[in-house]
């Protein structure tokens, strides 16, 4: 102060810009200041309105996962998202890897997909009748999914895959379907089988008000394990083997492209079609989903999340010849009201349009794997067990020695750190899945800024563990 106060070679207004960048340098500092000088965020409007929200909604949530019980703590409530970024009612930015579980490949509220919502929106939000734009939609969808030559577009994952359901079993004549140990389906009653070795071929239901009939045709295998498909498939009729070419449901769990072709090959010696569920995979670890990263082909594909840029999508689809099945061109019923909505359509087109340009998703992967690899060096430096991987867009990791191949190589991991992981990291300001049984999700938003923060958390927080 003496010095700009006394110095004749300081005219008035430079001494006045001078004294302002000190008095603002302290804020300036604290911007650029290392994670450990940054005071933890706190939640006070987010755990009031989360405490109101348990007195009117069954746990205070409208999906399960969103309630953070496995990993304690309140969840956050979030005000606005932009980008990679997100923001909460306490007004708390976080760099934001759950991107609404999936969709938001392009970043939150990309202004291209908004623009084009918005004028579609011009023309009515639902009309219940035929419009273009599912033409356009479905043969982006067509021309990308390798084993796509019709589609079905519903409103969610879980409405794809009931239908899927329905579609395999009515084509074949037979009821009984496989699927694996810790692969989500959605939430109807034939897909909700416990999984384990003591109930897995019993059929028993994992939830209650799931009646045992629901389940008795629905027959569980171990992911990555050919012998307990084939196993299955040699003493059942099987209608139907349906599977995650990526698990993201068990945490992150990346097959080999033998198992997957063996899954191919079996189907096709027991007369069974393959399905593969790309509700999660589809468009986010390629264009062409996880069939066109692996080089396996299915029989049926369900998808949802990226296809519908953000709004609510799902579809199943396949050979020509099983969708022929659906109604009104087959004897298989399934219907929806809001199906093929022309602002989902709309959303959707736009997102697979900036997703078919060169490169994207190359970018996705060196991102996802810099990230990973990042965490992981983190991790093991600072003496942890420490496990990950990635393909496209979608990655994650666990806290054991690893490899983790299946449901029960996933159950090893140990959850309770990774809760104390979670919370650290978010009172710092990355907002990561709720669960150690979740993938996390790369975006076109994100930058390299955005990862270097959060290497430089997660070194902070796996020293602190």
């Amino acid at each position: 102060w003496f010095y700009f106060y006394r110095s004749p070679s300081l005219s008035a207004p430079k001494m006045k810009f001078a004294a302002l960048s000190l008095l603002l340098l302290p804020f300036a500092s604290s911007l650029s200041a290392p994670a450990s000088a940054r005071k933890p965020y706190t939640f006070t409007k987010s755990d009031a309105i989360f405490k109101e929200a348990q007195e009117v909604m069954p746990g205070g949530v409208s999906s399960p996962v969103r309630a953070f019980r496995s990993v304690g703590g309140n969840p956050v409530v979030f005000d606005h998202v932009k980008g990679s970024k997100a923001w909460d009612v306490d007004g708390n930015e976080f760099i934001d890897y759950v991107g609404t579980w999936g969709p938001a490949i392009l970043g939150h509220a990309d202004d291209e997909v908004l623009s084009a919502i918005k004028e579609t929106m011009d023309k009515g939000t639902s009309f219940g009748a035929p419009c273009a734009l599912e033409n356009e939609l479905a043969k982006m969808v067509i021309d990308a999914v390798p084993s796509v030559e019709m589609v079905r577009f519903t409103n969610s994952g879980t409405e794809a895959c009931m239908g899927m359901l329905r579609l395999v079993r009515a084509f074949t004549g037979r009821e009984t379907i496989v699927k694996f140990e810790g692969c989500y389906h959605g939430h109807a009653d034939s897909f909700l089988v416990q999984a384990g070795s003591g109930v897995a071929t019993l059929g028993l239901p994992d939830s209650p008000g799931v009646p045992d009939g629901a389940t008795k045709s629905t027959l569980c295998a171990k992911y990555g394990d050919l012998d307990s498909v084939e196993e299955l498939l040699k003493n059942n009729e099987v209608a139907a083997v349906i599977l995650e070419p990526v698990v993201g449901n068990s945490g992150f769990i990346k097959p080999t492209k033998e198992f997957l072709q063996g899954c191919r090959d079996l189907t096709t010696k027991y007369g069974a079609l393959l399905v593969f569920d790309e509700v999660m995979t589809g468009f986010r670890v390629s264009y062409g989903g996880a069939q066109e990263y692996f080089g396996v082909t299915p029989d049926v594909t369900t998808m949802g999340k990226v296809i519908g840029g953000g709004l609510p999508v799902g579809a199943y689809a396949g050979r020509k010849d099983i969708m022929s099945m659906v109604a009104p061109a087959g004897p298989m019923y399934q219907a929806g009201t809001l199906s093929g909505n022309p602002c989902a359509m709309r959303a959707g087109i736009e997102t697979l349009k900036r997703l078919s340009a060169p490169g994207q998703y190359e970018k996705l992967e060196a991102n996802s794997r810099r990230l990973v690899e990042g965490i992981l060096e983190a991790g093991r430096a600072a003496g942890h067990d420490v496990t990950g991987g990635y393909a496209g867009g979608m990655w994650g990791f666990f806290f054991c020695e690893g490899p983790v191949s299946s449901f029960s190589d996933a159950e090893k991991a140990d959850a309770e750190k990774f809760g104390r992981w979670h919370r650290m990291m978010l009172e710092r300001g990355v907002y990561l899945a709720p669960s150690t049984y979740e993938a996390g999700f790369m975006s076109l938003a994100h930058t390299d800024d955005d990862i270097d923060r959060t290497l430089e958390i997660a070194r902070e927080v796996m020293e602190m563990l």
